[in-house]
């Protein structure tokens, strides 16, 4: 078979078109080579007939429906500009794909709409992915260089190119985002966002809109974006090319200046701006032209504060910002100069003085307005070394302006290019960029109907870039024909070196432009003529023509097209020129960013501006133009883009109108053309565009080859079976791995195949036929002999229900007949028994009425008699009552004369006031108390009084001495001393008196207190005996007095105990907790004089030749944590308990002693050496600490004490008058209600105060310290604990937590190293140094820390200290005092370990989030290929999928052949041994489900987006695949016990997305089916898997169009707001709760240490 053969019936070709360039058509009948025509019957029905005048003049074929939308348009059966043009419409208009591969080169077309397909979730999905796997898009090509750059180490470029309006910025602008974010740091200004900062800028400065495009960029930049060593960004650096200056003085029609302008403009309101002296946009000359103010859906005001942030964010300051908007206000009033002519011919021009813009102009820059003025209007000239100053006229000093303007805004904009640069250079200590990948945002091929000096500059560097294309798609075919080692002759494709050679070469036509520049009276005129004469006169230059009629224009034959270029303009442009009296002045302004912007560079390659032109002869740099700038600095790109691997990226435009999804077939190939695609289809064309590896040419084109599976097999099949299916041995190619194959050729296969399966069909047909008529006939006669059955035994069953009637007939005459006369009997006897039962009732009512009668007559007679009884009894009884009460008034007031007697006894009083005279005593004793101590205070102040006097009399002899010893001639001198010390003695003597005279105050109103005391005591006696007289009234009068009394002692001793209680814990609280810190500063600057001291003492004792052990095992006595006293703790108030000794005894006893002391008892406890011990006058100075503490304390007791006293006489002076003013039933039910309440809060206050003992004081400490055997706290008794000495603390750390091996710690029992730091700290917390045990708790939770992090890629170990945490946790929140505990069982902590548990709990989260990382990080490259590209279903995918894509990806990497069930087991060992370690340690069920739940979720999300972005994956055969990998993984999850934790759940997207691909997709049924089954999936995400699926074999059906629409109506009711969201967010990370579950009590014996752990100086306690 030949390709003519393919011509044939129905087959599709593409004919020309005027409208759609191209149209598809079906042949009518065969094609002979003997016709002239081909009969067709085009799309839209009608019938054509198409010349052809030889084979070589037929159409081209249409490619096979099944290739339709294919991603990659080399993958096409025929491979030409028809099926290129269609397959990109069919992509762009049904599919909404705006991105398609052609090779490689990714062609983006611009949808003029907003696509949800550049977030975050997308990056994710495309960020470490094949290139080849996924669908094409802008982060696939930076993905692949990106890629290509870290593994090869190379550096990469990126050229995006295409006409204005195509997309060009936004693609530059989401490569630089992608780089961003898969190369960024966590840093908030890091590089990353300085260059994305860079876009705003650039735009603004740069960008316009012009006809074709709202944004469009008027300079082409290059970006490098240097990357380090491991890949993360670390600095950019921007070239730009050929601003387009001329836009800043003039616009065209329906276009705009650049955006800075309009952005300040919108903002000439702000304050800051106001001194800019703005106006609307409409009010200026360079605004105004184009008659555009304003771009629909564009906030000026807006862009301009994204603007300023992107400045401030690359590091220029607001002042320097605020210059920059100044020089560009002074652009737009440069542009509203009114110049005006003067003179009779106007070759004079002038400017009035009083012009406001110039003015503006002027005061902006800091110039001289004047001299601005002056030369505008005037020129310099030189002639014969004379300076002439020659006025201009009105047009050419509009020019000078214009030419001004545009030198400041270039100037301007090389400025802003240099300062970002400055900004996006490397900042991490200069370290080089490893390599870079550069972006290039440059113009595409432009051509209008009047074209310039720009479009000439933008035209020639699109040559430059399609040759430096068309080399490089060359050498990458050679490449792969060398690599296969092929037999293969030259390609031969169109250079365009000629073109070039016509532009930049030896009189070209840059060279006779600057020729023409360096003139004195060069004209455009005569350089179109030194052109039209150079290239066609003497020899004729194929790629240069002449138009019919000169008028100053020449046309070139660009690769692209035939472009006609206006000479008019050509030497201005070029020339850019400037005078140079006017940089002068613009050089000596008083801005400093204006000076700056116009000083001379050194560098003659940065000046872009063009020349100045000066008066006399400038510097060589000065006449550069701006052609040779541009040629210059293309070379360099084109020199840079060499030295990389190229990717390029080709923007189309669709349509001209910019509306969303418009296709426009004539647009859209002439950009193809232009742009290289086409080109590249060519040169692969030309060679073997087809290609497959000799598997998957077996696989595909097994059942025409024949033979075994296998590589070897399938190469021989392979080799053997080609010349046999193709006679021209010129079609195809066999090479190392591969075999190629001409255009057309794969065509040709797929119709041989076709019709064997055709062929194979008809006899599978015949065979499937006989056997359904056999089935049909054994069917029937089944049937028949079913219904015969059944017939017989109908009559059969009728014959015995005939017979059963007869019988049952029979039954029912002889039971009716029973059943009448059985009626009658029972009637009969009924009647019989109711009148016998009515003659019975009438007798028993006649007896029970007489019976009645009878009853109430004797009742009444009985009431009677009992009336009687009662009155006698009455009458006797009140006679016995008044005799006994005259016989007990006797008795009683022989009783009452009795107790009156008693009541006035002394003894009886002393009785009832028993409890008074106690609280007197007790007063009594506290005043006794007092005065010894003012005696013990006046015994103290004469010690000090004798010490002074002591040291003055030795100040005395010593300066008896001194005088002695002076000579005469200072006497006067020795006066003053004199004077001095006697100052001072009397200073001394003052502070004495002072002293005395206060602590003599003190003791007179101790001596008040007490008799005041002594006086309320009589007048309580005085009070109670006048009471006592003055009731005369009775017994019960005396009584109600004595409970008055009673109850108003016991509720003035209520109520002081609820003040004294009550105010000195609350009122003072604040008070005392500052005084208590500054005791605690005190003992603190106390505690460093006494190590100081015992430093001192141990340098004295080494010295006189004793050795001591290391300092570090000295007992410390440290100040308890302000930490560990709660807020409420009455430490520092409380007294110490009445049954120890006095504190001051003892203490002097315990240092003065010589004998061993308690300390020293404690000192042995504790295993310390002698020679650590402390020394008597280190105890000393400690008891002197102590005793300063004391002394504070006992006087803020002593005034506690004066305000008790205060308050009671307060309420005492209330309960008096409270008593005289009401009634003395009230006052006693008033003063018992006050009394409950009382009681109440007492009892209250009680509890609090228990509670608030529990924690630990300052003089518990310093009782323990000092006599540890006199302290009575009580200490529960807990065992089973291990000790560590506080010098085996890190040695304990570093055995158990920091050098803890893999190796050693696997074995262990899980929470072994918890539970020995548990242990420890309850030993640390039980001796009563909390300080030590919290210092322990915060270096176990730093040590775990930094062994998490030194196993930052360890599963097991990770999953170790996962649980040790979390028991340790468990185990502090289990004896924490705030914890609801059991005294029995549990013993709780002193101290509170809140800030230990929390910071346990934000380890444990650690923990878990680092053990979620490293299994993540070892799936991710293994979830899509487990999932979605496994065959775990042999053969399911074989020979039934359509052609693969015929060549892979640069950046792609090779892929292992047979590891498709690795994969999915690959899958599987990460969960098995995450879920191992997990169980290893014994974590909980629950958190092992919710880590599951995580990992699970992150698999389903993952391949979910991969699926959405593969068409390759969106076919039957590989949903069937899917869904058995994915019941796999069901499968493990239900073995291990994982399904309850939602881990089932998060795979419910990827579930519902292969149900989709497994359904019907035809009818409406089917469309409702899919709605209800698909619920977890949005609208988006099912439209999108409808859009991308792909039959993979002839046998299947895309889906329709009318389909999707239809499913799309359906979906419209659930999808209102709801955010359109295409992927799953991959990094949603869910919440974890850790269970708490308390830990069974521990002891140490139930710890198995091995020896291995080297802790065995832990002692058990």
């Amino acid at each position: 078979m030949t390709s003519l053969d393919l011509y044939s019936k129905g087959a599709s070709v593409w004919i020309p078109d005027a409208d759609a360039v191209w149209v598809s058509g079906l042949l009518l009948r065969d094609y002979s080579p003997a016709e002239k025509h081909l009969l067709l019957e085009l799309s839209d029905g009608r019938e054509a007939r198409y010349p052809v005048g030889s084979p070589a003049d037929l159409p081209p074929l249409g490619n096979p429906d099944i290739l339709e939308g294919e991603n990659d348009l080399t993958a096409l059966s025929f491979l030409h500009e028809p099926a290129v043009l269609h397959n990109l419409r069919v992509r762009f208009l049904d599919y909404s794909s705006i991105y398609t591969y052609c090779g490689i080169v990714l062609v983006a077309i611009n949808p003029y709409d907003q696509l949800p397909i550049y977030g975050q979730e997308v990056i994710d999905a495309y960020s470490g992915q094949d290139a080849a796997d996924m669908e094409p898009h802008i982060f696939s090509v930076a993905e692949e260089a990106y890629r290509t750059m870290t593994r090869e180490e190379n550096n990469q470029s990126i050229i995006i190119s295409g006409e204005s309006g195509s997309g060009k910025t936004v693609s530059a602008k989401f490569t630089m985002r992608y780089f961003a974010v898969v190369g960024g740091a966590s840093q908030q200004t890091s590089v990353e966002e300085r260059v994305l900062a860079s876009n705003p800028i650039m735009e603004s400065i740069g960008n316009a809109k012009t006809t074709r495009n709202d944004n469009s960029s008027r300079f082409g930049k290059y970006i490098e974006i240097g990357f380090g060593r491991r890949g993360d960004i670390i600095g950019a650096n921007m070239r730009t090319y050929l601003l387009e200056k001329s836009r800043v003085v003039f616009q065209a029609p329906a276009e705009r200046n650049y955006h800075i302008f309009y952005q300040l403009c919108a903002s000439r309101d702000l304050p800051e701006m106001r001194a800019l002296k703005l106006d609307a946009p409409e009010r200026f000359r360079y605004t105004s032209r184009g008659g555009e103010m304003q771009i629909p859906g564009t906030d000026d005001l807006l862009d301009l504060e994204r603007t300023c942030t992107a400045f401030t964010v690359l590091g220029v300051q607001p002042d320097q910002q605020m210059e920059l908007f100044r020089i560009l206000s002074a652009v737009l009033h440069l542009g509203n100069v009114d110049i005006q002519a003067s003179g009779r011919t106007s070759e004079r021009s002038y400017i009035d003085a009083g012009d406001r813009p110039l003015a503006l102009f002027s005061k902006l820059l800091g110039v001289e307005g004047p001299q601005v003025a002056h030369w505008l209007c005037h020129r310099r000239l030189a002639v014969g070394g004379e300076t002439l100053v020659k006025p201009v006229s009105g047009p050419q000093a509009r020019e000078a302006r214009d030419a001004l303007a545009k030198h400041v805004y270039g100037r301007l904009f090389g400025w802003t290019v240099r300062r970002l640069n400055a900004g996006l250079r490397a900042r991490r200590g200069g370290e080089p960029a490893a390599s870079f990948i550069g972006v290039l945002d440059i113009y595409g091929f432009e051509t209008f109907e009047r074209n310039s000096f720009e479009q000439f500059c933008i035209n020639y560097a699109n040559e430059k870039l399609q040759q430096q294309f068309n080399r490089h798609v060359f050498h990458l075919e050679q490449e792969e024909y060398v690599r296969e080692e092929l037999s293969w002759s030259r390609i031969e494709f169109s250079d365009n070196q000629q073109c070039i050679d016509l532009l930049e070469g030896q009189l070209g036509v840059f060279d006779l432009l600057d020729e023409e520049c360096r003139m004195p009276k060069g004209s455009d005129e005569s350089w179109v003529l030194k052109l039209c004469d150079q290239h066609l006169s003497s020899k004729r230059h194929p790629h240069f023509q002449k138009p019919r009629v000169l008028n100053g224009a020449f046309v070139i034959v660009h690769f692209a097209d035939t472009v006609r270029y206006e000479g008019d303009g050509f030497l201005a442009k070029n020339r850019d020129t400037v005078f140079e009296e006017l940089v002068n002045i613009l050089r000596a302004s008083q801005s400093e960013l204006v000076a700056e912007l116009f000083q001379p560079q050194g560098d003659a390659s940065s000046v872009a501006d063009g020349s100045v032109r000066p008066g006399k002869r400038a510097p060589r740099e000065h006449k550069l133009t701006v052609g040779f700038q541009f040629r210059r600095s293309l070379q360099m790109l084109m020199d840079a883009l060499n030295a990389t691997s190229p990717h390029y990226v080709r923007c189309i435009k669709p349509n001209d109108l910019k509306a969303a999804f418009t296709f426009d077939p004539r647009r859209t190939v002439q950009q193809l053309r232009a742009c290289g695609v086409l080109e590249t289809i060519r040169i692969s064309a030309a060679g073997f565009p087809s290609r497959w590896t000799y598997e998957e040419f077996f696989s595909r084109y097994r059942l025409l080859l024949g033979g075994l599976p296998g590589r070897e097999h399938a190469r021989a099949s392979c080799r053997r079976a080609l010349p046999r299916l193709i006679g021209d041995p010129d079609q195809y190619c066999f090479g190392k791995t591969k075999v190629f194959f001409r255009a057309g050729q794969v065509a040709l296969l797929e119709r041989l195949r076709g019709e064997r399966l055709r062929a194979a069909s008809v006899v599978i047909q015949s065979r499937v036929r006989g056997w359904l008529a056999r089935v049909a006939h054994s069917r029937v006669r089944r049937a028949t002999v079913a219904i015969q059955r059944y017939c017989r035994g109908a009559a059969a069953r009728r014959l015995a229900s005939t017979l059963r009637y007869t019988k049952a007939a029979l039954v029912i005459q002889k039971t009716l007949r029973m059943v009448l006369v059985r009626q009658m009997f029972l009637m009969i006897r009924q009647a019989a028994v109711t009148i016998q039962a009515f003659t019975r009732g009438a007798l028993a009512r006649f007896r029970y009425r007489r019976l009645v009668a009878e009853r109430a007559a004797v009742s009444l007679q009985a009431a009677v008699r009992a009336w009687l009884a009662r009155r006698a009894y009455r009458r006797v009884r009140a006679a016995a009552v008044f005799a006994q009460c005259c016989a007990r008034r006797g008795a009683a007031r022989r009783a009452l004369r009795r107790l009156k007697t008693e009541a006035r006894s002394v003894e009886r009083f002393r009785e009832l006031n028993r409890g008074m005279e106690v609280k007197l005593m007790q007063l009594q004793l506290r005043a006794d108390q007092e005065a010894r101590e003012v005696a013990a205070l006046k015994e103290t102040l004469r010690a000090e009084r004798q010490a002074a006097g002591a040291e003055l009399a030795a100040l005395r002899e010593k300066l008896g001495c001194q005088e002695q010893e002076k000579p005469r001639h200072r006497a006067v001198v020795s006066e003053k001393e004199k004077e001095e010390v006697e100052e001072e003695r009397r200073r001394a003597e003052e502070k004495a008196a002072q002293e005395i005279l206060q602590l003599t105050q003190e003791l007179q109103v101790l001596q008040r207190e007490r008799e005041s005391l002594y006086s309320e005591r009589e007048d309580l006696s005085t009070r109670l005996f006048e009471q006592e007289k003055s009731q005369e009234g009775g017994f019960f009068s005396i009584m109600q007095m004595l409970v008055k009394c009673l109850v108003c002692f016991l509720l003035s001793v209520c109520v002081c105990v609820c003040v004294c209680e009550s105010a000195a814990l609350r009122t003072e609280l604040d008070e005392e907790r500052r005084k208590y810190q500054g005791l605690l500063r005190e003992f603190t600057r106390l505690e460093q004089r006494y190590d100081n001291l015992r430093e001192m003492s141990l340098l004295t004792e080494r010295t006189a030749g004793h050795r001591r052990t290391d300092s570090t095992c000295s007992l410390s006595l440290e100040p308890p944590s302000p930490t560990l006293l709660s807020p409420l703790s009455p430490g520092p108030l409380a007294p110490f308990p009445p049954a120890l000794p006095d504190p001051e005894e003892v203490r002097r006893v315990s240092v003065t002693s010589p004998t061993e002391t308690p300390m020293d008892q404690l000192m042995e406890a504790m295993d310390m050496a002698r020679d650590a011990r402390m020394s008597t006058e280190d105890l000393a100075h400690a008891y002197d600490a102590v005793r300063v503490a004391n002394r504070f304390l006992e006087s803020q007791l002593r005034e506690q004490c004066g305000q008790r006293e205060e308050e009671l006489e307060a309420l005492r002076v209330q309960l008096g008058q409270a008593a005289a003013a009401s009634s003395p039933a009230a006052q006693q039910q008033e003063a018992q209600a006050l009394l409950e309440a009382r009681e109440h809060e007492c009892v209250r206050l009680r509890r609090e105060l228990k509670e608030l003992r529990s924690t630990v004081s300052l003089r518990r400490v310093v009782a323990q310290v000092v006599n540890p055997e006199t302290s009575s706290w009580p200490t529960p008794s807990v065992s089973g604990l291990l000790e560590c000495r506080k010098r085996d603390e890190a040695k304990l750390l570093k055995n158990l937590v920091t050098d803890l091996r893999a190796d050693g710690a696997l074995p262990l029992p899980p929470g072994l190293p918890a539970s020995v730091l548990f242990l420890c700290v309850r030993q640390a917390d039980r001796s009563g140094d909390q300080a030590r045990a919290r210092a322990l708790c915060g270096a176990a939770v730093t040590a775990v820390k930094a062994a998490l992090k030194k196993h930052s890629s360890d599963v097991d170990m990770t999953a170790l200290w996962l649980k040790n945490a979390c028991l340790l946790h468990d185990l502090l929140t289990q004896h924490s005092p705030k914890q609801p505990l059991d005294p029995d069982e549990v013993v709780p902590l002193a101290s509170d370990p809140g800030d230990v548990v929390r910071a346990l709990s934000d380890l444990c989260i650690q923990a878990y989030q680092q053990l979620l990382s490293i299994t993540e990080k070892r799936l991710q490259n293994v979830i899509v290929p487990a999932l979605l590209e496994s065959e775990t279903i042999a053969g399911l995918s074989g020979s039934a999928g359509k052609p693969a894509p015929s060549r892979k990806r640069a950046g792609s990497d090779p892929r292992p052949a047979g590891g498709d069930g690795q994969a999915m087991s690959a899958l599987l060992r990460e969960l098995g041994a995450l879920h191992a370690a997990l169980s290893r340690q014994d974590l909980p069920p629950t958190l092992m489900e919710q880590a599951f739940g995580q990992l699970t979720y992150l698999i389903s999300a993952s391949a979910f987006n991969s699926l959405l972005l593969r068409k390759d994956m969106c076919c039957w055969s590989r949903g069937m695949q899917i869904r058995y990998n994915v019941s796999l993984l069901e499968e493990w999850l239900r073995r291990r016990g994982l399904r309850a934790g939602g881990a089932v759940a998060a795979l419910e997207h990827l579930i519902q997305a292969v149900q989709l691909l497994q359904a019907g997709k035809k009818t409406d049924g089917d469309a409702q089916a899919l709605v209800q089954t698909c619920t977890a999936l949005s609208s988006q995400q099912i439209v999108k898997i409808l859009t991308l699926y792909t039959p993979q074999s002839d046998l299947e059906e895309r889906v329709s169009l009318n389909f999707i629409r239809t499913v799309q109506g359906l979906l419209k009711g659930r999808s209102e707001g709801l955010t359109p969201q295409l992927l799953m967010d991959v990094r949603r990370v869910f919440p974890v709760t850790f269970p708490y579950s308390p830990p069974p009590v521990l002891h140490a014996e139930q710890l198995v240490i091995p020896d291995s752990l080297k802790i065995s100086f832990l002692r058990r306690a």
